[in-house]
Protein backbone atom coordinates (compact mmCIF):
# COMPACT_ATOMS: atom_id res chain seq x y z
CA UNK A 1 0.00 0.00 0.00
CA UNK A 2 1.20 3.41 -0.83
CA UNK A 3 1.27 6.84 0.54
CA UNK A 4 -0.43 9.64 -1.04
CA UNK A 5 2.79 12.41 -0.86
CA UNK A 6 -0.22 14.80 -0.09
CA UNK A 7 -0.65 13.22 3.46
CA UNK A 8 2.36 12.23 3.89
CA UNK A 9 3.36 13.64 7.40
CA UNK A 10 6.65 14.80 8.81
CA UNK A 11 8.48 12.51 11.32
CA UNK A 12 9.94 15.21 13.30
CA UNK A 13 6.05 16.15 13.67
CA UNK A 14 6.19 13.55 16.35
CA UNK A 15 8.91 15.91 18.50
CA UNK A 16 7.48 16.55 21.87
CA UNK A 17 7.77 20.10 20.95
CA UNK A 18 5.39 19.97 18.03
CA UNK A 19 3.02 18.17 19.97
CA UNK A 20 -0.48 20.73 19.80
CA UNK A 21 -3.48 20.03 21.87
CA UNK A 22 -6.67 19.12 19.78
CA UNK A 23 -8.95 21.54 18.03
CA UNK A 24 -12.80 20.58 16.88
CA UNK A 25 -13.54 21.23 13.08
CA UNK A 26 -15.57 23.61 14.59
CA UNK A 27 -13.60 26.19 15.87
CA UNK A 28 -11.07 25.30 13.68
CA UNK A 29 -13.09 26.82 10.89
CA UNK A 30 -14.56 29.78 12.98
CA UNK A 31 -11.02 30.36 13.53
CA UNK A 32 -9.71 30.09 9.64
CA UNK A 33 -12.74 32.26 8.69
CA UNK A 34 -12.38 35.31 11.07
CA UNK A 35 -9.15 35.43 10.31
CA UNK A 36 -8.77 35.24 6.78
CA UNK A 37 -12.04 38.24 6.97
CA UNK A 38 -9.56 40.39 8.89
CA UNK A 39 -6.06 40.57 7.21
CA UNK A 40 -7.96 42.27 4.32
CA UNK A 41 -9.70 45.02 4.69
CA UNK A 42 -7.32 47.41 6.50
CA UNK A 43 -5.18 47.48 3.31
CA UNK A 44 -8.31 47.48 0.39
CA UNK A 45 -10.17 49.91 2.53
CA UNK A 46 -7.92 52.97 1.35
CA UNK A 47 -8.49 53.08 -2.43
CA UNK A 48 -12.09 53.75 -2.80
CA UNK A 49 -11.34 57.08 0.22
CA UNK A 50 -7.86 58.03 -1.37
CA UNK A 51 -8.65 61.03 -2.40
CA UNK A 52 -10.70 62.09 0.44
CA UNK A 53 -7.72 60.78 2.83
CA UNK A 54 -5.39 62.51 0.49
CA UNK A 55 -7.78 66.45 0.58
CA UNK A 56 -7.51 65.50 4.65
CA UNK A 57 -3.98 65.29 5.03
CA UNK A 58 -2.66 66.98 2.81
CA UNK A 59 -0.28 64.46 0.57
CA UNK A 60 0.17 64.60 -3.39
CA UNK A 61 0.03 62.06 -5.55
CA UNK A 62 3.78 60.61 -4.96
CA UNK A 63 2.66 59.64 -1.18
CA UNK A 64 -0.53 58.06 -2.05
CA UNK A 65 1.92 55.98 -4.12
CA UNK A 66 3.79 55.22 -1.00
CA UNK A 67 0.94 54.71 0.89
CA UNK A 68 -0.70 52.09 -1.57
CA UNK A 69 2.30 50.15 -1.98
CA UNK A 70 2.78 49.67 2.15
CA UNK A 71 0.49 46.21 2.06
CA UNK A 72 2.82 44.97 -0.05
CA UNK A 73 5.92 46.07 1.45
CA UNK A 74 5.11 45.51 4.38
CA UNK A 75 3.73 41.91 4.07
CA UNK A 76 6.99 41.29 2.76
CA UNK A 77 9.41 42.37 4.97
CA UNK A 78 7.41 41.32 8.27
CA UNK A 79 6.85 38.30 6.40
CA UNK A 80 10.79 37.64 6.85
CA UNK A 81 10.46 37.16 10.34
CA UNK A 82 6.68 35.61 10.70
CA UNK A 83 8.26 31.73 10.73
CA UNK A 84 11.01 32.66 13.48
CA UNK A 85 8.09 34.03 15.74
CA UNK A 86 6.21 31.03 14.68
CA UNK A 87 9.23 29.12 15.89
CA UNK A 88 9.19 30.72 19.34
CA UNK A 89 5.94 31.39 20.52
CA UNK A 90 3.82 28.46 18.23
CA UNK A 91 1.50 29.00 15.49
CA UNK A 92 -1.63 29.38 17.18
CA UNK A 93 -0.35 32.09 19.71
CA UNK A 94 1.80 34.08 17.45
CA UNK A 95 -1.25 34.63 15.40
CA UNK A 96 -3.35 35.96 18.07
CA UNK A 97 -0.38 38.15 18.96
CA UNK A 98 -0.05 39.87 15.70
CA UNK A 99 -4.57 39.97 15.81
CA UNK A 100 -3.65 42.67 18.90
CA UNK A 101 -1.30 44.74 16.70
CA UNK A 102 -3.88 44.90 14.16
CA UNK A 103 -6.57 46.07 16.14
CA UNK A 104 -4.44 48.64 17.50
CA UNK A 105 -2.92 49.66 14.06
CA UNK A 106 -6.65 50.13 12.86
CA UNK A 107 -8.72 51.73 15.76
CA UNK A 108 -5.55 54.48 16.11
CA UNK A 109 -4.86 55.45 12.97
CA UNK A 110 -8.12 57.18 11.67
CA UNK A 111 -7.35 59.48 14.98
CA UNK A 112 -3.98 60.51 12.66
CA UNK A 113 -3.96 64.53 12.54
CA UNK A 114 -1.10 63.91 9.85
CA UNK A 115 -0.03 61.48 7.21
CA UNK A 116 3.43 61.19 9.72
CA UNK A 117 1.22 59.86 12.27
CA UNK A 118 -1.01 58.11 9.80
CA UNK A 119 1.73 55.97 7.68
CA UNK A 120 3.22 54.57 10.91
CA UNK A 121 -0.14 53.10 12.92
CA UNK A 122 -1.13 51.69 9.18
CA UNK A 123 2.70 50.09 9.28
CA UNK A 124 1.91 48.82 12.47
CA UNK A 125 -1.76 46.79 11.55
CA UNK A 126 0.25 45.67 8.25
CA UNK A 127 2.83 44.20 10.18
CA UNK A 128 0.16 42.20 12.51
CA UNK A 129 -1.65 41.09 9.12
CA UNK A 130 1.64 40.08 7.66
CA UNK A 131 2.60 37.60 10.35
CA UNK A 132 -1.28 36.15 9.72
CA UNK A 133 -0.47 36.06 6.03
CA UNK A 134 2.54 33.74 6.22
CA UNK A 135 1.72 31.51 9.24
CA UNK A 136 -2.27 30.57 8.78
CA UNK A 137 -1.38 28.35 5.52
CA UNK A 138 1.15 26.61 7.83
CA UNK A 139 -1.41 26.39 10.66
CA UNK A 140 -3.87 24.69 8.13
CA UNK A 141 -1.40 22.26 7.39
CA UNK A 142 -0.74 21.45 11.42
CA UNK A 143 -4.03 21.05 12.06
CA UNK A 144 -6.19 20.42 9.39
CA UNK A 145 -5.45 16.73 8.68
CA UNK A 146 -8.08 15.17 6.26
CA UNK A 147 -10.06 19.08 6.17
CA UNK A 148 -7.15 21.03 5.11
CA UNK A 149 -8.22 21.34 1.61
CA UNK A 150 -11.36 22.41 2.53
CA UNK A 151 -10.19 24.81 5.49
CA UNK A 152 -7.38 25.94 2.61
CA UNK A 153 -10.78 26.96 0.68
CA UNK A 154 -12.35 28.65 2.88
CA UNK A 155 -9.16 30.45 3.91
CA UNK A 156 -8.94 31.46 0.32
CA UNK A 157 -12.42 32.65 0.01
CA UNK A 158 -12.73 34.64 2.95
CA UNK A 159 -9.71 36.19 2.64
CA UNK A 160 -11.11 37.73 -1.07
CA UNK A 161 -14.35 38.71 1.11
CA UNK A 162 -12.81 40.80 3.71
CA UNK A 163 -11.17 42.38 0.70
CA UNK A 164 -13.83 42.84 -1.56
CA UNK A 165 -15.81 44.35 1.77
CA UNK A 166 -13.46 46.41 2.80
CA UNK A 167 -13.08 47.99 -0.77
CA UNK A 168 -17.01 47.64 -1.01
CA UNK A 169 -18.06 49.33 1.85
CA UNK A 170 -15.23 52.22 2.35
CA UNK A 171 -17.02 54.77 0.57
CA UNK A 172 -20.99 54.03 1.33
CA UNK A 173 -19.55 54.16 4.98
CA UNK A 174 -17.13 57.15 4.79
CA UNK A 175 -20.98 59.26 3.08
CA UNK A 176 -22.85 58.01 5.68
CA UNK A 177 -20.53 59.02 8.62
CA UNK A 178 -19.92 62.38 6.93
CA UNK A 179 -23.51 63.07 6.41
CA UNK A 180 -24.07 61.81 10.62
CA UNK A 181 -21.84 61.61 13.10
CA UNK A 182 -18.69 63.27 11.36
CA UNK A 183 -18.46 66.43 8.55
CA UNK A 184 -18.19 65.03 5.01
CA UNK A 185 -14.28 66.03 5.34
CA UNK A 186 -14.03 63.30 8.44
CA UNK A 187 -16.06 60.86 7.29
CA UNK A 188 -13.64 58.29 5.67
CA UNK A 189 -11.94 58.69 8.83
CA UNK A 190 -14.94 56.57 10.57
CA UNK A 191 -14.86 54.14 7.87
CA UNK A 192 -11.41 52.98 8.51
CA UNK A 193 -12.03 52.76 12.13
CA UNK A 194 -15.27 50.39 11.88
CA UNK A 195 -12.46 47.82 10.42
CA UNK A 196 -10.49 47.90 14.13
CA UNK A 197 -13.81 47.06 15.69
CA UNK A 198 -14.50 43.79 13.53
CA UNK A 199 -11.10 42.71 14.40
CA UNK A 200 -11.51 42.35 18.26
CA UNK A 201 -13.74 39.15 17.64
CA UNK A 202 -11.21 37.08 15.55
CA UNK A 203 -8.63 38.11 18.32
CA UNK A 204 -10.61 37.01 21.01
CA UNK A 205 -11.27 33.71 19.18
CA UNK A 206 -7.53 33.23 18.65
CA UNK A 207 -6.46 33.53 22.26
CA UNK A 208 -9.22 30.90 22.86
CA UNK A 209 -7.47 28.58 19.62
CA UNK A 210 -3.73 29.50 21.58
CA UNK A 211 -4.77 28.42 24.56
CA UNK A 212 -6.32 24.83 23.38
CA UNK A 213 -3.51 24.31 20.76
CA UNK A 214 -0.12 25.32 22.88
CA UNK A 215 3.11 25.30 21.04
CA UNK A 216 2.45 24.52 18.15
CA UNK A 217 5.08 25.14 15.70
CA UNK A 218 5.90 21.70 13.47
CA UNK A 219 8.65 19.89 14.64
CA UNK A 220 12.64 20.63 12.99
CA UNK A 221 13.69 18.26 10.48
CA UNK A 222 16.28 15.37 11.82
CA UNK A 223 20.43 16.78 11.90
CA UNK A 224 20.64 14.22 8.92
CA UNK A 225 18.29 16.30 6.91
CA UNK A 226 19.34 19.83 7.71
CA UNK A 227 16.51 22.63 6.46
CA UNK A 228 18.02 23.85 2.51
CA UNK A 229 17.34 26.74 0.78
CA UNK A 230 14.22 27.40 -0.57
CA UNK A 231 15.81 29.05 -3.51
CA UNK A 232 17.66 25.72 -4.67
CA UNK A 233 13.67 24.66 -5.72
CA UNK A 234 12.13 25.93 -9.11
CA UNK A 235 8.62 25.01 -8.04
CA UNK A 236 9.36 27.36 -4.34
CA UNK A 237 11.03 30.19 -6.58
CA UNK A 238 8.03 30.25 -9.86
CA UNK A 239 5.20 29.98 -7.09
CA UNK A 240 6.85 33.25 -5.35
CA UNK A 241 7.04 35.08 -8.90
CA UNK A 242 3.58 33.84 -9.59
CA UNK A 243 2.04 35.00 -6.18
CA UNK A 244 4.00 38.25 -6.51
CA UNK A 245 2.80 39.57 -9.87
CA UNK A 246 -0.91 38.01 -8.56
CA UNK A 247 -0.63 40.33 -5.43
CA UNK A 248 0.68 43.51 -8.00
CA UNK A 249 -1.97 43.33 -9.64
CA UNK A 250 -4.41 42.93 -6.61
CA UNK A 251 -2.69 45.89 -4.86
CA UNK A 252 -2.89 48.22 -8.04
CA UNK A 253 -6.56 46.77 -7.95
CA UNK A 254 -7.11 47.79 -4.26
CA UNK A 255 -5.13 51.30 -4.02
CA UNK A 256 -5.85 52.82 -7.78
CA UNK A 257 -8.22 51.12 -9.50
CA UNK A 258 -11.13 53.15 -7.73
CA UNK A 259 -9.21 56.09 -8.81
CA UNK A 260 -8.79 55.03 -12.59
CA UNK A 261 -12.51 54.92 -12.48
CA UNK A 262 -12.97 57.92 -11.03
CA UNK A 263 -10.81 60.11 -13.52
CA UNK A 264 -12.57 58.39 -16.37
CA UNK A 265 -15.82 60.51 -14.81
CA UNK A 266 -17.76 57.68 -12.68
CA UNK A 267 -18.61 58.59 -9.01
CA UNK A 268 -17.13 57.22 -5.97
CA UNK A 269 -19.61 55.17 -4.99
CA UNK A 270 -19.58 53.41 -8.15
CA UNK A 271 -15.94 52.94 -9.01
CA UNK A 272 -15.66 51.68 -5.53
CA UNK A 273 -18.79 49.68 -6.31
CA UNK A 274 -16.81 47.78 -9.04
CA UNK A 275 -13.30 47.26 -7.47
CA UNK A 276 -16.09 45.30 -5.23
CA UNK A 277 -16.91 43.55 -8.15
CA UNK A 278 -13.34 42.51 -8.95
CA UNK A 279 -12.83 41.37 -5.32
CA UNK A 280 -16.02 39.57 -4.80
CA UNK A 281 -15.09 37.66 -7.89
CA UNK A 282 -11.94 36.53 -6.03
CA UNK A 283 -14.65 34.71 -3.57
CA UNK A 284 -15.46 32.49 -6.35
CA UNK A 285 -11.75 31.53 -7.22
CA UNK A 286 -11.19 31.04 -3.22
CA UNK A 287 -14.12 28.57 -3.40
CA UNK A 288 -13.84 26.76 -6.11
CA UNK A 289 -9.24 26.61 -6.83
CA UNK A 290 -8.05 24.97 -3.84
CA UNK A 291 -10.60 21.19 -5.21
CA UNK A 292 -9.25 21.73 -8.79
CA UNK A 293 -5.44 21.79 -7.44
CA UNK A 294 -6.28 18.94 -5.48
CA UNK A 295 -8.16 16.89 -8.30
CA UNK A 296 -5.97 18.15 -11.51
CA UNK A 297 -3.10 16.81 -12.72
CA UNK A 298 -2.02 20.02 -14.69
CA UNK A 299 -3.04 23.57 -13.53
CA UNK A 300 -1.92 25.01 -17.24
CA UNK A 301 -5.04 25.71 -18.74
CA UNK A 302 -5.90 27.57 -15.88
CA UNK A 303 -2.81 29.33 -15.77
CA UNK A 304 -2.83 30.49 -19.22
CA UNK A 305 -6.25 31.90 -18.66
CA UNK A 306 -5.34 34.09 -15.86
CA UNK A 307 -2.82 36.23 -17.62
CA UNK A 308 -5.18 36.36 -20.79
CA UNK A 309 -8.35 37.79 -18.27
CA UNK A 310 -5.31 39.55 -16.97
CA UNK A 311 -3.98 41.50 -20.21
CA UNK A 312 -7.35 42.13 -21.45
CA UNK A 313 -8.90 43.61 -18.54
CA UNK A 314 -6.07 45.93 -18.28
CA UNK A 315 -6.17 46.30 -22.39
CA UNK A 316 -10.00 47.60 -21.85
CA UNK A 317 -9.06 50.00 -18.92
CA UNK A 318 -7.15 51.79 -21.67
CA UNK A 319 -9.19 51.69 -24.29
CA UNK A 320 -12.95 52.32 -22.81
CA UNK A 321 -12.67 52.32 -18.64
CA UNK A 322 -16.00 54.14 -18.34
CA UNK A 323 -18.05 52.80 -20.90
CA UNK A 324 -17.23 49.00 -20.43
CA UNK A 325 -16.36 49.33 -16.87
CA UNK A 326 -18.12 46.69 -15.91
CA UNK A 327 -16.94 44.38 -17.86
CA UNK A 328 -13.47 44.99 -17.37
CA UNK A 329 -13.96 44.84 -13.61
CA UNK A 330 -15.26 41.18 -14.60
CA UNK A 331 -12.16 39.82 -16.45
CA UNK A 332 -9.61 41.43 -13.71
CA UNK A 333 -11.83 39.33 -11.25
CA UNK A 334 -11.43 36.51 -13.04
CA UNK A 335 -7.92 37.04 -14.12
CA UNK A 336 -7.69 37.35 -9.83
CA UNK A 337 -8.12 34.05 -9.50
CA UNK A 338 -4.79 33.59 -9.62
CA UNK A 339 -4.36 34.69 -6.19
CA UNK A 340 -6.51 31.62 -4.37
CA UNK A 341 -4.49 29.71 -6.79
CA UNK A 342 -1.06 30.68 -5.37
CA UNK A 343 -1.93 30.59 -1.85
CA UNK A 344 -3.51 27.26 -1.94
CA UNK A 345 -0.29 25.87 -3.96
CA UNK A 346 1.70 26.57 -0.85
CA UNK A 347 0.78 23.52 0.74
CA UNK A 348 -0.31 21.61 -2.10
CA UNK A 349 3.15 21.38 -3.41
CA UNK A 350 4.68 20.80 0.42
CA UNK A 351 4.45 17.84 1.72
CA UNK A 352 5.07 18.54 5.52
CA UNK A 353 4.01 21.01 7.66
CA UNK A 354 7.86 22.02 8.21
CA UNK A 355 8.04 22.75 4.67
CA UNK A 356 4.73 24.27 3.86
CA UNK A 357 5.54 26.98 7.14
CA UNK A 358 9.18 27.76 5.51
CA UNK A 359 7.50 27.82 2.03
CA UNK A 360 4.73 30.23 2.54
CA UNK A 361 8.00 32.44 4.88
CA UNK A 362 9.03 32.55 1.35
CA UNK A 363 7.04 33.19 -1.41
CA UNK A 364 4.92 35.40 0.41
CA UNK A 365 7.80 37.88 1.65
CA UNK A 366 9.55 38.07 -1.50
CA UNK A 367 6.33 38.00 -3.34
CA UNK A 368 4.53 41.04 -1.50
CA UNK A 369 8.02 42.69 -2.34
CA UNK A 370 7.33 42.50 -5.99
CA UNK A 371 4.05 43.34 -5.37
CA UNK A 372 4.80 46.74 -3.35
CA UNK A 373 6.50 48.09 -6.47
CA UNK A 374 3.27 48.31 -8.48
CA UNK A 375 1.25 50.16 -6.01
CA UNK A 376 4.82 52.81 -5.94
CA UNK A 377 5.72 52.82 -9.73
CA UNK A 378 1.70 53.71 -10.36
CA UNK A 379 1.75 56.44 -8.23
CA UNK A 380 4.92 57.92 -9.72
CA UNK A 381 4.54 57.35 -13.34
CA UNK A 382 0.63 58.61 -13.67
CA UNK A 383 2.13 61.86 -11.00
CA UNK A 384 5.32 62.16 -13.34
CA UNK A 385 2.73 62.03 -17.02
CA UNK A 386 -0.89 63.15 -15.96
CA UNK A 387 -1.99 59.72 -17.57
CA UNK A 388 -2.46 56.31 -16.81
CA UNK A 389 -1.70 55.21 -20.58
CA UNK A 390 1.82 54.25 -19.42
CA UNK A 391 0.56 52.45 -16.37
CA UNK A 392 -1.81 50.22 -18.12
CA UNK A 393 0.33 48.87 -20.66
CA UNK A 394 2.93 48.06 -18.08
CA UNK A 395 0.15 46.45 -15.79
CA UNK A 396 -0.73 44.36 -19.02
CA UNK A 397 2.43 43.07 -19.71
CA UNK A 398 2.76 42.04 -16.22
CA UNK A 399 -0.71 39.53 -17.25
CA UNK A 400 1.97 37.32 -19.64
CA UNK A 401 4.79 37.04 -16.60
CA UNK A 402 2.32 35.85 -14.03
CA UNK A 403 1.24 33.38 -16.75
CA UNK A 404 4.47 32.13 -17.68
CA UNK A 405 5.46 31.47 -13.95
CA UNK A 406 1.92 29.99 -12.96
CA UNK A 407 2.78 27.61 -16.13
CA UNK A 408 6.29 26.12 -14.49
CA UNK A 409 4.18 25.66 -10.99
CA UNK A 410 1.05 23.97 -12.89
CA UNK A 411 2.14 19.95 -12.33
CA UNK A 412 1.92 18.06 -9.29
CA UNK A 413 6.20 18.67 -8.01
CA UNK A 414 6.64 18.65 -4.35
CA UNK A 415 9.36 21.35 -3.03
CA UNK A 416 10.10 18.58 -0.28
CA UNK A 417 11.58 16.68 -3.14
CA UNK A 418 13.43 19.29 -4.99
CA UNK A 419 15.20 20.24 -2.06
CA UNK A 420 16.18 16.39 -1.21
CA UNK A 421 17.54 16.12 -4.27
CA UNK A 422 20.08 18.83 -3.95
CA UNK A 423 21.92 16.85 -1.08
Amino acid sequence: MTTDPRTASDPADSAPRARAGTIGFGLAVAAVVLIAFSLRPGATVLGPVLAELSASLGIDGSVAGILTALPGLLFGLVGFVAVSLGRRAGLSLTVALSLVIVVLGLLLRPLAPSIWVFVPLTALALAGMAVGNVLVPAWIKRHGGPSTVALMTLYSMFLTVGGSAGSGLAAPLAEAAGSTVAGPADGWRWSLGFWGLAAVVPLVLWLVVARRTGHDFPGTPPQAQPDRPLRSSPTAVFLMVLFGMQSMNAYVQFGWLPQMYRDAGLEPTLAGGLLSVVAALGVIGGLVMPTVIDRSRSLAPWMIGFGAMTVAGWTGMLLAPAEAGLLWAVLLGLGGFAFPTAIALIPARSRSPHVTARLSGFVQPYGYLVAAIGPLAVGLIHAATGSWTLVLILLACSGVLMALAGLRVSGRVFVDDEIAARQ
